[in-house]
């Protein structure tokens, strides 16, 4: 790269576009941001400057840009919340701890008409599903569309950033390069929860900035081992081995060398550090409990929760992603 700059660095095509028709606008596209680079550095400054340089009247909403340092499945969860309620447009996401490798950069057309831009790593597809599925795939691998210099580690700025801007502004999703079929892409292996007699067994998919722990199963799996739950009724949580149901596979270690086709969830934990049992009750919302109380409830996106009333679950209960839980009715005398 140049060590001076007497404008802006855009694409070849945006740099064509301006001096063959002056700069190009579509003041109706929307591009969102996603990202695990933080506030504190420029990063996410730099990327929507690049979608600004290209496309001026764009509209930009950041999505968060404080996901899990490389934690590929809190971004890819972020996204299956949000995107329902964003509207129609171009959604850059970018959590690459494989950036610069062989993994494709990819953007994925799904079926409400959104793009979906990012690594080729299971970022994008739990998203995308909840939109109706990819109806078409590509790698983002034109010249034109990319930054004149691209970076082994900074593919936001180089490569996503700049394709989110050309989709945009209307650049059809199959001129940046060769079709993928959508079966190849890598999906993140999610945990799904086991109902036994008794108990679900469960795990913590994502812990919120309140404290908030999600988990794995919806109130009808939590209903299937418990029997039918009352507002009010106590409970106990406690850890778990993880336990597989009979139709899941037994996870395969990759090659030496080479990573997962399709990434799992951390497996829990042992010894003395790992979670704590908890006695608490089934709840509507946090208010129901005196504040420091804590509760398992159903949060808005219809996942089981576990919260402390005005406090924080996951430090009261010890409680990570991937750390593998069983729930069960409180024996009698054990209510909190």
């Amino acid at each position: 790269m140049p060590e001076r700059f007497a404008r802006p660095v855009v694409t070849p095509a945006a740099d064509r576009a301006r001096i063959e028709a002056g700069t190009v606008r579509d003041p109706r596209a929307l591009v969102s941001l996603t990202t695990d680079f933080g506030e504190r550095d420029a990063s996410p400054a730099i990327c929507r400057g690049v979608i600004l340089g290209i496309a001026p009247d764009v509209r930009l909403l950041d999505v968060s840009h404080e996901v899990a340092k490389f934690a590929v499945l809190d971004g890819a969860l972020l996204l299956w919340a949000a995107l329902p309620y964003l509207p129609v447009g171009v959604h850059v996401a970018v959590v690459d701890p494989g950036v610069g490798t062989t993994r494709l950069p990819i953007g994925v057309r799904v079926a409400r008409g959104d793009v979906l831009v990012g690594p080729d790593n299971g970022l994008l597809l739990p998203a995308a599903d909840r939109l109706g599925g990819v109806v078409a795939a590509h790698v983002l691998e034109a010249a034109e569309f990319r930054l004149p210099e691209v970076s082994a580690s900074f593919h936001g700025r180089d490569v996503f950033a700049p394709a989110g801007a050309h989709l945009a502004l209307g650049v059809p999703l199959e001129a940046f390069g060769r079709p993928l079929d959508p079966s190849g892409l890598v999906r993140l292996r999610l945990p799904e929860p086991n109902v036994m007699p008794g108990a679900l067994v469960t795990a913590v998919i994502y812990v919120d900035s309140f404290g908030n722990v999600k988990l794995a199963g919806e109130r009808p799996d939590l209903e299937a081992a418990l029997g039918r739950l009352t507002y009010g009724d106590p409970l106990q949580v406690g850890p778990s081995p993880r336990e597989r149901s009979p139709q899941e596979p037994s996870p395969q270690e990759p090659p030496q060398g080479q990573s997962p086709r399709e990434p799992s969830l951390g497996r829990g934990r042992s010894g003395p550090h790992g979670p704590t049992r908890a006695t608490l009750t089934w709840q509507p919302t946090f208010g129901a409990v005196p504040p420091g109380d804590p509760l398992l409830y159903e949060d808005s996106h219809g996942r089981l929760c576990l919260a402390v009333a005005q406090g924080d679950a996951a430090r009261r209960l010890e409680l990570r992603t991937g750390d593998w839980l069983a729930i069960r009715r409180a024996p009698p005398g054990r209510a909190p």
